[in-house]
């Protein structure tokens, strides 16, 4: 009976604790051979970037053949509660534009980061707001019903 009992304890704790462990995930650019900060500013062109690294993770809107960007992120997440980032790198590799070397190469990390807010603001609507009554109520006496098969519209008259 005592050794049920401990067993029992045991299995619980270690029950518990495994609540308590972070999931761990990583998304994003993983690095294997060569890592971005291996790329040599005024050597390396964009064919040895993409044989070092692979294609990019996202290119510039503006400029999509002359900025890349690498992007990975590390989150945890406990049991009950949301994801939170805790490790991020992003590498901004700029080529030039008319010979297409690499020109600079800057790394950026978590804390460089920005927190933007959403606006709160709502936008009203064009018209008159009803009330509950009008809402409810606002059909009544408007129209008629089809009486007759020939009185309702797109109907064919089957004879």
């Amino acid at each position: 009976m005592l050794r049920t009992k401990s067993l029992l304890a045991v299995i619980s704790l270690t029950v518990l604790t495994a609540a308590c462990a972070p999931r761990i995930a990583t998304q994003g650019f993983q690095v294997i051979d060569a890592k971005p900060e291996d790329v040599v500013v005024g050597t390396d062109t964009r064919e040895t970037v993409l044989a070092k690294l692979g294609s990019p993770s996202t290119a510039s809107t503006f400029e999509a053949q002359n900025v890349w960007y690498y992007i990975s992120q590390v989150t945890e997440r406990y049991t009950y509660s949301s994801a939170k980032v805790t490790q991020r790198n992003i590498t901004e590799i700029t080529f030039n534009e008319a010979n297409g070397v690499v020109a600079a190469v800057r790394t950026l990390d978590l804390d460089d980061s920005v927190a933007i807010e959403m606006a709160k603001r709502e936008t009203p609507t064009r018209g008159r707001s009803l009330t509950i009554l009008e809402q409810l109520l606002g059909n009544v006496g408007r129209g008629q019903l089809p009486r007759t098969d020939d009185d309702q519209p797109g109907q064919q008259r089957r004879d």
